[in-house]
């Protein structure tokens, strides 16, 4: 991705964002569906707000979502990871916010794939989108699984979400 169309999309989504605190709604949530594919958006928005909530963040915190397809998902993964071929999520933090944190911010920006979600999906691509938007999310606030005890720590905190979400 060029540096132009990253200020670009930055600008488009900063306008949403100053539209909709206008409008008053908080917790700031913009996806956009580039992937050919029908996904479930008003989940994917309800599942990372319920994520940012649960996680502590302020309420006038920022998040996009980018659902693309596994030919854009291969080029972000190269460029940005140095990795060949498609990946199920890619995450990239914005404000370097942290669970609890008490200020607004841009919490970052999250790309799904569906195409590469549904061959890995146990429980049908919306639930494997979910638990991949909450993925994102925790990545964004600093969360890995580089380490075991990392891994341990940030899916057994997922899936909580998940299947609290999933409860309510």
């Amino acid at each position: 991705m060029q540096l132009n169309q990253i200020i670009s999309d930055r600008f488009a989504i900063l306008e949403l964002v100053i539209v909709n605190h206008a409008c008053g709604e908080l917790m700031n949530i913009e996806l956009s569906n580039e992937s050919g594919v029908a996904v479930d958006e008003a989940a994917l928005v309800s599942v990372a707000e319920f994520a940012m909530a649960h996680m502590g963040l302020h309420q006038d915190c920022d998040l996009a979502i980018s659902v693309v397809d596994e030919s854009r998902m291969s080029e972000l993964h190269e460029e940005w990871m140095d990795l060949p071929g498609p990946t199920d999520v890619l995450s990239f933090p914005m404000d370097e916010m942290k669970p609890h944190d008490q200020e607004p911010g841009i919490v970052g920006d999250i790309v799904l794939c569906p195409q590469f979600a549904l061959a890995q999906a146990k429980n049908g691509l919306d639930a494997e989108l979910a638990l991949l938007t909450i993925h994102g999310v925790l990545h964004c606030l600093g969360y890995d699984h580089a380490e075991p005890v990392e891994e341990k720590v940030m899916f057994e905190l997922q899936e909580s979400i998940l299947a609290t979400w999933q409860a309510r």
